[in-house]
């Protein structure tokens, strides 16, 4: 489902039918890009997505919604680095009505008796990907009929996603469980069978928005389970650098093949274990990062932590701010030297936002001055 040369990347870029893909994104069929997992761990850029879209002779005007489904993911990247620790509290306000800091065993176990919904969560922990409407589903029989905080949920799905972005994640389950948002968002039987082609009836979502947001919660999603999440990394020697030449560093967010590409130096992908035991995932997420990694020529994987390539630079010509060179990220802001600047379609918009359309609306703003 997801290759991971990079050549066939290109290509999904290249397949891209932006007019179709705003008609049809919320339908599981629908005409969607799948190219979340390689925008999430850097390998390609919102801003090299829209500029191979435009060269096609597109107009902004007519492909908005595929920018706009482009940009929210910059925007929660600007969320992040404005908010850093705090993406993962309740941003705007307290989350209402949640009762527990658990994760319904019915979600976990895929036994809600939504028929599409189990499915599509059995088909999750196979592949690593969700449609988004499917996560949308989830977020709000999870938050808002189950009544659980958003985070442990949070975490359960970050752990599984290919496409992992503790930004996108975080703040997508806030805006369905309004913490960011000025309302909680709900599903009912009658939406999920549109846009997944399903056709059951007489299950707790069978009903109006009215009575859905005013029920108890559904006995399918009564019983409460705290899994616990681990990160099974690799064992790895530590790499020997040429301390003559600096380092570039990698990480599980960039994974981009053509970031300085022509340049002499050592490329280390570092997954460090205190980075994983923070934010756990998968064996499968490690191994698809692991085999992106491999689309970038004389590259090392590390398993441990930044300061055992520093120490290494000690006593040499080279200084430690001189040595490192990493692209910013909020993950990994303690990185040491040089941070080269990712990519953004807004680089301008900088600061936070408190809503995407503000946000999307002072981007365009700028671009259409210039």
């Amino acid at each position: 489902m997801f290759p991971t040369t990079y050549d066939l990347v290109v290509e999904r870029i290249n397949a891209i039918n932006p007019i179709k893909y705003a008609k049809t994104r919320n339908f599981i069929t629908g005409d969607v890009t799948y190219l979340s997992p390689y925008l999430s761990r850097g390998v390609i850029s919102v801003q090299q997505v829209k500029e191979a879209v435009l060269q096609k002779g597109y107009k902004p005007y007519e492909i908005e919604k595929f920018l706009q489904e482009l940009a929210w993911r910059e925007y929660y990247q600007r969320v992040w680095q404005v908010k850093k620790e705090l993406i993962f509290t309740d941003l705007k306000q307290d989350q209402p009505d949640f009762i527990h800091n658990q994760i319904p065993t019915g979600v976990v176990d895929a036994s809600t008796g939504i028929e599409t919904i189990d499915a599509h969560i059995h088909t999750f922990y196979k592949t690593g990907y969700l449609h988004n409407h499917i996560r949308m589903y989830l977020a709000s029989m999870v938050c808002n009929n189950a009544k659980a905080h958003w985070l442990a949920p949070a975490t359960w799905m970050y752990y599984h996603l290919l496409d992992g972005d503790l930004a996108s994640n975080s703040c997508s389950w806030q805006w369905v469980a309004a913490s960011f948002s000025s309302k909680k968002y709900y599903c009912n039987q009658d939406n999920i069978n549109k846009y997944t082609s399903s056709n059951q009836r007489h299950t707790f979502l069978d009903d109006s928005y009215e009575h859905i947001a005013t029920m108890p919660v559904p006995k399918a999603l009564e019983a409460t389970s705290t899994p616990t999440f681990l990160t099974n990394l690799p064992q790895t020697a530590v790499p020997k650098l040429d301390t003559s030449k600096p380092t570039l560093l990698y990480n599980s967010y960039n994974l981009d093949p053509l970031w300085r590409a022509n340049e002499s130096v050592n490329r280390v992908l570092i997954l460090e274990p205190s980075h994983f035991n923070k934010y756990p995932v998968s064996e499968k997420v490690i191994s698809f990062i692991i085999n992106l990694s491999k689309n970038i020529s004389g590259i090392e994987i590390y398993v441990g932590e930044v300061d055992s390539l520093v120490s290494q630079y000690k006593n040499t010509d080279l200084t430690i701010s001189n040595a490192f060179i990493s692209k910013e990220h909020p993950a990994f802001e303690y990185y040491p030297g040089i941070k080269d600047c990712r990519d953004w379609m807004f680089p301008t918009t900088q600061g936070y936002y408190p809503s995407f359309f503000s946000f999307w609306k002072k981007g365009m703003s700028i671009k259409s001055k210039k």
